[in-house]
């Protein structure tokens, strides 16, 4: 890469000194960027805070975890008070300040394996990260969580990133991670119904209508289990007491102070066979779904008109925003004003409210009876840490992390919030086996005579600990499904025998096995897709599905003209019934394989469903780069598996050639190298200042890169940190909309033409153009369907899209790229994220350096941090280590 030709190809600059040559990873010189200090509302440091601001309204991406720094501030160590209390829900998103490298939903990129394997990860690490994204409240938040506080905390430090935002989209609807399933604010559906012939409901809502029964079924399948969940160590003191509360409530009765009864051993796992060849089908049969897997999806309705004026009184009553009501009826369900009037704390289950604002809303209510004894503020600060943990990517938390987070907020007694949260069926207390040391394990016989075992002991939110559990049982049920005798049919070695290298072993281990992982870059996702065109080949129905709608066309592009268009699909089209083959007798897929690329960006609830709704016997074959940034949602879910060790898992060896192909591959390995570039197919442009930043970014997008590559504007994608700040996306869009298609933005901020993103659900966003607008909403064309966004969504689901944001690239690729490093949001880079970001250019790609020293820094030393999850444990006790 070179950057003799970057000046020449921007032109002239409105600061000096920036034509310097520097390679990538080569400080351009000092950094004297001014540190942009654009405060937006709800950006307040430090004291208490009770009030609530009134809402932003502006859009949330739903899919944005890579926000750039919050203002240096500590956090309150008191439990009373927050950094940025600010948090108004009702689709505010005051969240863009967030730091990269303070998220949680980013790759272990230097903890596991480079495209080949990964590391388990250390208990003690995690409890260490954690700890500090919880301790005091400041949990990253998820993707679409937005702040638009000023750039500059301290690098690493999750206490400085506030946790208020959550991954609203409008009115409510998003994942609130409270296990009850109203992840949409009780049943508001999404409101971007793609417009089409036949179309009742959209993709959205028949997502979220599956995951609702799915939670249903994992909530039965809780019901009806005659044990708790990993349950049978001797235990004493608070652990025995706590998981005594489990036990108690599982049953129905009071809470007391026994122990768990050891679950019975997993059934021996009987050896895979590959799936024969069964007649294909293409539609699903007339008869009901089978049991465990969700029917069609069904537009669901929100709180009715009267629920929500009589939460709006209640509200008023205690000071709170009334542009709340609809949420808090959402989040409450039915007698939600009730509920509030003897539990004013319930309002943290309201996306975006934080404890100090409950507790001001509470002492409006109750008065002299509002203290910070009160067992209902325990126990709603128990949820909230645990939402708060989730949004970070965690599953679950060790009890110790949540009971020092708890006395951050002055809950005096964090023992028995915990159990309050376990009696009322929020929570769960989870117990995994340690690995014994060496010196331990020495002595089984003394192990047994004492009755002791060594524990974790964690508490999760009830939804994801089930979804963790169906998601272990699920893979458990594919892997254990063959006969004893089975063995490969001739067909799969003779495919072996005539592929080459990697694909030739993966060929081997899926033709063998009935779950399999495989491991590459961008150009390894050929084989993946060559598996599913010989599986087809010999006669066995196959799919291949990707994250987003992107990667699907190339994944099509890879099986060739003649493979029929059911044979590929998104993930979440798969899940919700939209995409793909039809279903078999029983209400599952009619498959017989099934290929997932862009595996690192599964979450524990969406491989959950994706896994329950395949039928027995059939393989699964999850493919995807291990450095990339990790799922918007909780889990790690491929991390997870390469690390239990319970399957094959085949490295491929295609390099991604070229020199976007060198440059990422040393990344991902902690290494910045320049690298040749005769054809400018990677170009640094050194800068100062945001403003410089901005300048030099339109300049390459408008006239440089169309000039000199052969790539015009419209094909060419802007990657910053975050939303927020001097150069973040808003204000990157802003300049390269008055360049590209200027106009008043008669349409809720929108003209025809403009370059969008759309939001149909958090954590997913569609790239797409507007088309026009009418009394129905905003019209847009994402990947070639029509899509009709109502005007009441207009702002929380529709953002400009010139410039994206690392996490809204992920799954995504451009002819040409240009990354924005501005030099104050560098706090923001991590291994992943550069990662992520640099590899998203196809032809080209353009980094504007500000960054200095830290670009290197963060390549060579800040991977990213493991979140706290249970699947590895859980699989490895069900299937054998392969």
């Amino acid at each position: 890469m070179s950057t003799e030709s970057a000046a020449e190809e921007t032109g002239p600059a409105p600061t000096p000194d920036t034509a310097q040559e520097s390679a990538a990873g080569q400080a351009p010189g000092p950094d004297d960027a001014a540190q942009a200090s654009e405060g937006e509302p709800g950006g307040q440091v430090g004291g208490e805070d009770t009030h609530f601001p009134e809402p932003d309204n502006r859009a949330t991406d739903g899919a944005e975890a890579d926000a750039e720094p919050s203002e240096g501030t500590a956090a309150d160590q008191d439990g009373g008070s927050d950094p940025a209390a600010s948090g108004a829900a009702d689709g505010r998103d005051d969240e863009d300040a967030r730091t990269a490298g303070q998220q949680a939903a980013e790759p272990e990129g230097g903890d596991q394996e480079q495209r080949g394997g990964a590391a388990s990860g250390s208990t003690d690490g995690e409890q260490a990260d954690a700890r500090a994204e919880v301790a005091a409240g400041q949990a990253a938040e998820h993707e679409g969580a937005e702040q638009d506080a000023p750039h500059g905390s301290a690098a690493g430090s999750t206490e400085d990133a506030p946790a208020d935002a959550r991954a609203e989209t409008a009115d409510g609807s998003e994942s609130d991670g409270d296990g009850d399933g109203d992840g949409d604010g009780d049943g508001q559906a999404p409101g971007d119904a793609a417009t089409g012939e036949g179309a009742q409901v959209s993709e959205a809502e028949a997502e979220l209508a599956a995951q609702r029964e799915f939670r249903e079924r994992i909530a039965q399948r809780k019901a009806s289990k005659e044990g708790p969940i990993d349950a049978g160590a001797k235990l004493s003191g608070t652990a025995a007491d706590l998981l005594a509360a489990v036990r108690a409530v599982e049953s129905g009765g009071k809470p007391a102070s026994s122990v768990f009864t050891a679950p019975a051993p997993a059934p021996a796992p009987e050896p895979a066979r590959t799936p024969e060849a069964r007649p294909a089908a293409t539609s699903a049969p007339e008869q009901g779904p089978r049991p465990g897997v969700p029917g069609p999806a069904r537009a669901v309705a929100g709180p009715g008109a009267e629920a929500v004026a009589a939460v709006r009184a209640v509200l008023g009553e205690g000071g709170a925003p009334e542009s709340l009501a609809a949420a808090a009826a959402g989040a409450l369900g039915e007698g939600a004003e009730e509920r509030l009037r003897e539990d004013p704390w319930q309002l943290l289950r309201v996306p975006g409210v934080r404890p100090e604002q409950a507790d001001g809303f509470a002492r409006a209510l109750l008065g002299a009876e509002c203290g910070p004894d009160d067992e209902r503020r325990g126990c709603a600060v128990a949820v909230w840490l645990l939402e708060q943990a989730a949004l970070a990517g965690h599953t679950a938390l060790d009890l110790p992390v949540l009971a020092e987070a708890l006395g951050k907020y002055a809950v005096t007694d964090p023992e028995a919030a915990v159990q309050s949260a376990v009696a009322e069926g929020d929570a769960l207390v989870l117990q995994d086996p340690l690995d014994e040391p060496p010196a331990q394990a020495a002595a089984p016989e003394q192990a047994e005579e004492e009755g002791e075992r060594p524990v974790r002991i964690l508490v999760g939110l009830e939804r994801y600990a089930m979804a963790e559990e169906s998601l272990a049982d699920g893979l458990a049920r594919l892997v254990n499904a063959g006969a004893k005798d089975a063995t490969p049919p001739a067909g799969w070695e003779e495919a072996a025998t005539r592929a080459k290298g990697s694909t030739a072993e993966l060929l081997r281990a899926v033709a063998a096995h009935r779950l399999v992982l495989h491991t590459g870059g961008e150009a390894a996702r050929a084989e993946p897709v060559a598996v599913a065109k010989a599986a087809a080949g010999l006669g066995l129905r196959v799919c291949v599905a990707a994250h987003s709608a992107d990667g699907r066309r190339r994944a099509a592009e890879l099986l060739g003209p003649d493979a029929p268009r059911e044979v590929t699909a998104t993930v979440a089209g798969l899940v919700a019934h939209a995409e793909g083959p039809g279903r078999d007798a029983d209400g599952a897929l009619a498959l017989d394989l099934l290929v997932v690329l862009d595996a690192p960006q599964l979450d524990v609830d969406g491989a959950a469903l994706l896994v329950e709704q395949l039928p027995d016997g059939a393989g699964l074959l999850l493919s995807g780069d291990p450095g990339t940034l990790w799922s918007t949602g909780p889990g790690r879910v491929f991390a997870d598996l390469l690390a239990a060790a319970v399957c094959p898992r085949i490295a491929s060896r295609t390099p991604d050639f070229g020199p976007i192909g060198e440059l990422v591959s040393g990344i991902g390995i902690g290494e910045l190298n320049a690298v040749e570039a005769p054809g400018k197919e990677v170009v640094i442009v050194p800068v100062r200042d945001a403003a410089e930043a901005i300048h030099r970014t339109v300049q390459l997008v408008a006239d440089s890169v169309p000039r000199a590559i052969g790539v015009p504007a419209e094909q060419t994608q802007v990657i910053t940190v975050g939303h927020g700040g001097a150069a973040g996306t808003r204000a990157l869009n802003a300049a390269l909309k008055e360049r590209l298609n200027p106009g008043p933005g008669r349409f809720g901020g929108f003209d025809p033409g403009d370059r969008v993103v759309h939001v149909p659900a958090p954590g997913r966003i569609r790239p797409g153009r507007v088309l026009g607008a009418d009394a129905e909403g905003l019209r847009l064309d994402c990947d070639g369907e029509p899509v009709l966004v109502p005007k009441d969504r207009v702002e929380q689901a529709v953002r400009h899209g010139w410039a994206v944001t690392g996490h809204q690239a992920v799954g995504l690729r451009w002819p040409a790229a240009v990354v924005v490093l501005p030099g104050d949001a560098t706090q923001g880079l991590t291994r992943p994220w550069v990662y992520t970001a640099f590899g998203r250019g196809e032809r080209h790609l353009s980094v504007v350096h500000g960054a200095d020293a830290a670009l290197p820094r963060a390549v060579a030393e800040l991977p990213a941090k493991p979140r706290t999850t249970r699947l590895q444990t859980l699989v490895r006790g069900q299937i054998p280590a392969s």
